[in-house]
């Protein structure tokens, strides 16, 4: 999957930072997006291979932008991983149930991370 564009979903520059250099020396290409009305857009226009997800996003919540793509015909198909502090049981129920393939709390392994991914 090397090379491929992976679209990387947080509120916090430092996430989107450490995300970007490390995918980005993996081998991948990484679009960045900190709400989830951008994430939206980007997924119509870019259509990435993945995206790395956080849950407590401003306006649209990470929660909603897994329901709408994987609800939307055109997106349902992109691999979703949850990557966020929520970390209760329910959570990750939830956003396994709305369509995530893949659910990780933080903090997290980098290393773990480009496993998954």
């Amino acid at each position: 999957m090397a090379n491929e564009l992976i679209l990387a979903v947080d509120d916090e520059a430092n996430i989107l930072d450490l995300l970007s250099f490390n995918l980005e020396a993996s081998g991948y290409r990484v679009v960045t997006a900190t709400t989830g009305e951008d994430a939206l857009v980007v997924c119509t226009h870019e259509r990435p291979a993945m995206v790395l997800l956080d849950i407590m996003l401003p306006g649209i919540d990470g929660m909603e932008v897994c329901r709408r793509l994987k609800g939307t015909p055109a997106t349902a198909d992109i691999p979703i991983i949850m990557l966020t502090a929520k970390g209760d049981e329910v959570d990750k129920i939830l956003g396994l149930e709305l369509g995530a393939d893949d659910y990780i709390t933080k903090p997290f392994s980098v290393r773990e991370l480009i496993a998954r991914v």
